[in-house]
């Protein structure tokens, strides 16, 4: 479904990701863990196109798409739930839903399915967007990602400010959301949380990829854990 290989992104002359590789099988979700300031959300940036890597090649079902503009590369079937959200505040919920929109294939997503995805949503569907709760808005911020009907979710920290209770809904949704097959790269802090739904793991560290395996894997090994993620068991 996606393939980032050996991508060099820099912010100006700062060089942050330094030879970034990942892929993401069909139907699979990949997580990446790392410290804040590791460079994940920059390796979000990079395969969405809001920030183009100088070098390396990203494919997306095959086709490369790292010099494309954002809006194409959203088009080709990259759905992105950024980091803050990013709700509209002064539409509705049932405004920041229809406003993405795309496409009209009978198995796609619907606002009715999104209804049916988040029943809170629809018990709020006039209310508008700044006033959510946190956890409402996160649940919106993925479900304007859905309506744009893609083959590839990008989710940049789900859980990130929701209460124990919210996460373990969000994180029930994704897990929904994988079993229906529906594939996704995820940037996560909690670990325990994404390592429970992941297929495959990546820990970056100062732009690089550290550790790529199985969360099994990950689990085995005690010195990547205490090094990279500041666990000590």
């Amino acid at each position: 479904m996606l393939q980032v290989e050996q991508i060099h992104t820099y912010y100006g002359d700062s060089h942050v990701l330094h030879g970034i590789s990942l892929s993401v099988e069909k139907g699979s979700l990949a997580v990446l863990l790392g410290r804040n300031g590791m460079g994940k959300t920059t390796t979000i940036r990079s395969i969405i196109g809001f920030t183009a890597p100088r070098t390396g090649k990203i494919r997306f079902q095959g086709k490369e798409i790292q010099h494309l503009p954002s809006y194409k590369i959203a088009k080709l079937g990259i759905g992105l739930s950024p980091q803050g959200r990013g709700i509209f505040p002064n539409l509705t919920v049932k405004e920041n839903l229809t406003v993405a929109a795309r496409g009209s294939s009978a198995d796609g997503w619907t606002l009715e399915k999104i209804y049916e995805l988040f029943p809170r949503l629809r018990e709020r569907s006039a209310s508008m967007g700044g006033n959510l709760s946190g956890g409402e808005q996160q649940m919106l911020s993925i479900g304007r990602a859905l309506m744009t009907n893609p083959d590839l979710l990008l989710l940049d920290e789900p859980s990130e400010g929701l209460s124990p209770i919210m996460v373990q809904e969000v994180m029930a949704i994704i897990s929904r959301l994988k079993a229906e097959g529906l594939s996704m790269l995820m940037v996560e802090q909690n670990i325990a949380m994404a390592m429970g739904v992941a297929d495959r793991v990546y820990i970056l560290s100062k732009g690089q990829v550290v550790f790529a395996g199985t969360p099994n894997e990950l689990r085995a090994n005690d010195e990547v854990k205490s090094q990279y993620l500041g666990m000590n068991h």
